[in-house]
């Protein structure tokens, strides 16, 4: 267990996770949602009761298939839609400044 546990602290990018558990991707859906893909990936890990603990090859099992689940939500949907960090959560994925706050933070031009 601790080669695995070993393996996972060395792998760092979206497309290392993927490459190293056999899950098939479309490098654009990737480039566009890698981060969300991992934080997906790490929310699902949380979320599993009774994860497999003592056992490489049943935790790689269990493991691939929470990152395949997280990989295909963003294959069908957009980073906005399925609201994985804050910005998303808050806003609908939209963000609104007050004119008032733009008009402020321009400089001051001399009428002279």
């Amino acid at each position: 267990m601790e080669n695995f546990l070993q393996q996972l602290k060395a792998l760092s990018s979206a497309e290392d996770f993927l490459q190293f558990f056999g899950v098939p991707f479309d490098q654009k859906v990737v480039n566009v949602s890698r981060l969300h893909i991992l934080k997906r990936f790490f929310q699902y890990l949380r979320q599993q009761n009774g994860l497999p603990q003592t056992d490489e090859v049943q935790m790689f099992t269990a493991y691939r298939g929470l990152l395949a689940k997280a990989y295909g939500d963003f294959v069908s949907s957009t980073p906005a839609q399925e609201k994985v960090f804050k910005v998303f959560q808050d806003t609908d994925g939209k963000q609104h400044v007050m004119l008032d706050s733009l008009k402020a933070s321009m400089p001051m031009r001399s009428t002279a």
